[in-house]
Order: C-alpha cells, then structure tokens, then sequence
C-alpha cells in the first residue's frame, strides 16, 4: 500500500514538472536570472558603448516614439515607468501603454527617475538625458542605470528607413527579442511597397515643411527622417539642401522656392488651423502656389520621427499629396 502511494505521488510530482516546464513563454531574461542565447550583447550608441549582460528588465521610456517601440516589440512587462508624450498613444498599443505606470507627464527629474529604480532609460530626444537637469547620461550611468537614445540623434548621414530599421533592431536586440524587430519591420516594408506601388508614375510634388516660426521658418531639412517621409510619400522637399534635421529659413526664401504644397506639422499649442490661417494670411506668401490653392498637408509631430509611425505617415502624406492615387 505505502509502495502504491509513493508510486502516485512521484506521478503526480513528474506531472507537475511537465507542466511547468510547458507553460507560457517567458518574458525576456528567462526564468529566476537565467542569460537567454545571445547575451552578453554590447551596443554602441551615440558616443556610449554598453554591454548588457541579460535583458533589461525594469526599463524607463522618454518620449512618444521610445515609448511606442518598446511597446510594438511587446516589452510593456519589461516596463516600470514612461513619460513625455506629444500625442495619444497608437489604438494598437493603449492597452499595453495603459499597464506602465506614468513617471511624469514632461520628463522626470533625476531623483524621480531614481525612485523607479530602473536598470534602463531609453530616450526619444537628447533632451532626455539634459545634463543641467541633472539627467545626463554620465550622472546614470554613476547610479547603475545603463541608457540608449534613439538614433535620430546622432547619425552618421541622412536618417532613411534603415535608421528607423537599426533602431527596431537594436532596441529588440538590447531585450533580446530579435524575431519581434523583424515582424514589425516587415509590417512597416508592406505598407511603404503599397503606397510606392500607388504612386507609380507620378511626378513629385514640390514640397516645404512648416513646423513653426512667425518671424522666420522653422523647417525639414535634408538630414532627417522628414526628408526621406517627403521622398517616399512622392514630393521633394525644396530645403534638403539644408544640412541639418531642421532649420530656420526667411519667409522670402520659402516664398522664391514655391512650393507646390506645404506640410504642416501639428503639436504643442498652436493647432494645425491656426497655423494654416498664419500662413494664408502672410503678405510675403500670397503668391506661393500651395497658398493660392491653399494645398496642405498635415502630419502629427511624433509621426515624423524615427519610431514605429513612419511607414503609416508616408501614406498618410501620400493620400495628401496625391489624392487622385487612393481613391
């Protein structure tokens, strides 16, 4: 009898450590500390080399678009805190963005950041980590807090695709979830191989960015992610030949260049209508063809930044300035 018990009870025992050994797939960092293939992994970054000896797992993110990519590889568990939207969250990710608790509705001070406990900041903007307000990179990294900063920031030519592409890749490499950076990238490749395929033939637009600016314009230049969101949703932007992301040029000059369309880039307290009124109402525009025919186009700041929207505001841009393509 004691024999047959025993016997029950090691079955019963055996089952249990199947079981647990089929369950749900774990988060990052596998299970009680275990090192998932692949770690040690280093990763150079804006001047800050990094090596991660596991995936993170108490991350901090700063800015809507840092947010919106850890949140499109699905690392809302690796999660503890995030900050500093411009826009609501996409529909897709508010439910996961909704179980991340809110640090701070602007950036968080050093000491805020430090309560969290992170082991990771990831930052959208360098503004992120601002050294006056005691957030550098340097002053983390003192406190045990490695930090990444989206590459927009420091790159080493013009921000394309592959630089949106890089980023995905190495956010998910830092968490080690490569498969998701590739699902995500392939998603946003279909999308751009569906407007390009619209767009078949048509001549482009002769475009110009007004992000803001009353006493001159504050516009895209040709060394960000806007100019190539231009190019590919079938315009040329008349300022890539400025050397920068963004930059301020006269109205005169923006006048002379005569733009076909204009794009307005909508954030902060002046809305896009307001904007457009400016614009229309400005003595030194009325001759400009986009103002004669009043042709705008209007994106939301954190579509415009190297992050996950940016294959969606190439077509949103396409369906804009080429209307007669997608009906």
């Amino acid at each position: 009898m004691v024999r047959a018990r025993l016997g029950v009870l090691l079955a019963v025992l055996m089952a249990s450590v199947l079981v647990g050994c089929g369950g749900a797939a774990e988060e990052p960092g596998g299970r009680d500390g275990a090192v998932p293939p692949g770690f040690p992994v280093t990763v150079d970054n804006c001047g800050v080399t990094t090596t991660y000896e596991r995936p993170p797992r108490r991350a901090v993110s700063l800015n809507q678009h840092a947010t919106e990519v850890m949140l499109a590889l699905g690392l809302q568990k690796s999660m503890v805190g995030t900050g500093y939207l411009d826009d609501e969250v996409l529909p897709e990710f508010q439910a996961a963005y909704d179980s991340v608790k809110v640090i701070s509705e602007e950036y968080p001070s050093f000491e805020t950041l430090l309560a969290a406990e992170p082991d990771l900041v990831y930052g959208g903007w360098a503004s992120a980590f601002d050294e006056k307000e005691g957030r550098s990179r340097t002053a983390l990294d003192k406190a045990g807090i490695d930090t990444h900063l989206n590459n927009e920031e420091c790159p080493e030519g013009p921000v394309t695709m592959a630089a949106v592409e890089t980023e995905l890749r190495t956010v998910a490499k830092i968490f080690g979830v490569p498969e998701r950076a590739e699902k995500r990238i392939a998603a946003m490749r279909d999308v751009l191989d569906g407007v390009e395929k619209r767009l078949s033939g048509t001549s482009p637009l002769k475009v110009a960015v007004y992000d803001s600016g009353d006493k001159t314009v504050f516009t895209a230049g040709g060394a960000g992610i806007g100019d190539e969101l231009i190019r590919l949703a079938g315009g040329t932007n008349l300022f890539a030949d400025v050397a920068k992301p963004y930059g301020d040029v006269s109205f005169e000059q923006f006048a002379e260049r005569a733009p076909e369309a204009v794009v307005i880039y909508d954030y902060g307290d002046r809305s896009a209508e307001d904007k457009k009124k400016f614009l229309l109402d400005h003595p030194a525009l009325k001759d400009v063809p986009a103002i004669k025919d009043e042709r705008f186009a209007v994106l939301p700041l954190s579509s415009t930044v190297t992050g996950v929207r940016v294959a969606d505001a190439v077509e949103s841009l396409a369906r804009q300035l080429h209307p007669d393509r997608f009906s």
